[in-house]
């Protein structure tokens, strides 16, 4: 049941960028962006949509244990690409938002002791010799 809400938690949290197709003024809190033009939107917004799907293939996995190692993989990937091309950057890290540069990288050690226990419990038992 535990697993279940954490993974609930991190998927949701990874989908909020989603909430700038509605609000495209979150762009500013979220990308330190003023005044994008409008590919730039778009394509942030479209990053939203990415996330938003990401976010529910990790909820997903919360409940439909074979979806869990392959959504937990894919979210680790992607938020380990997302800090490695932002962080390395001192002009790119100052402008992200707070809730990337801490929940990302507590995400990725969740998911990475989701993926390892859940092939802890599904490994076969050896036989007592």
């Amino acid at each position: 049941m535990k697993m279940r809400v954490i993974l609930t938690v991190v998927g949701v949290i990874t989908a909020t960028p989603a909430l700038a197709l509605f609000w495209p003024q979150l762009l500013t809190s979220s990308y330190g962006l003023t005044d994008p033009d409008h590919m730039t939107t778009a394509l942030l917004q479209h990053r939203g949509v990415l996330q938003a799907a990401l976010g529910a293939a990790i909820v997903w996995g919360a409940f439909h244990l074979p979806a869990r190692v392959p959504a937990a993989a894919t979210a680790i990937v992607t938020k380990s690409v997302f800090l490695a091309l932002t962080v390395v950057d001192v002009g790119t890290r100052a402008d992200m938002n707070l809730i990337s540069l801490v929940f990302d990288p507590i995400a990725i050690v969740i998911l990475t002791v989701v993926i390892v226990l859940h092939l802890r419990e599904s490994a076969p038992t050896a036989a007592p010799v």
